[in-house]
């Protein structure tokens, strides 16, 4: 990646919706090889998808919470089975395996805490777990998509 990419990413990380046009005018490019920039980057894995960011109080989703959890068992085939149901579940934005006193940490959103009993509720009854602890967000201060991007070494 030169520091024509990183420009582009920073943009689209901004606005996805952005059209190649404006795009390639704000990195000094044509249109033609700003386009296959775009391409050869999602080509490569770098660009994954373009989304929809969504404000979760105005669609009802106002509880986040961060769920720590401790296990007992560390074995492939369970870990495997963890892995797939909290996967599945659609409360789940994040789910990260972790170095340290905690196991696994998950970003769990729901519309109020009834939903989080629900929630709570399926994912001890289908797994066995050593220690579930939550973390109950009272306002988000900060929350962004967007990766800090530097310019690569001058070779």
């Amino acid at each position: 990646m030169d520091a024509t990419d990183i420009k582009i990413l920073t943009l689209l990380q901004d606005d996805a919706s952005i059209s190649i046009a404006e795009l390639a005018q704000r990195v000094n490019l044509s249109q033609t090889p700003c386009w296959k920039r775009v391409q050869r980057l999602e080509a490569s894995g770098v660009i994954q998808k373009r989304v929809a960011l969504l404000d979760p109080e105005r669609i009802g989703l106002g509880l986040t919470v961060f769920v720590s959890i401790e296990t007992s068992d560390h074995s492939g085939q369970w870990l495997q089975r963890f892995a797939d149901f909290v996967s599945a579940m659609p409360e789940v934005m994040e789910f990260y395996r972790m170095a340290g006193d905690v196991d696994y940490m998950l970003r769990v959103v729901v519309p109020d805490m009834a939903a989080y009993d629900a929630f709570y509720k399926r994912l001890i009854a289908e797994i066995p777990l050593k220690n579930v602890t939550s973390r109950f967000a009272m306002q988000r201060v900060k929350s962004t998509t967007a990766y800090a991007l530097s310019a690569p070494p001058v070779r």
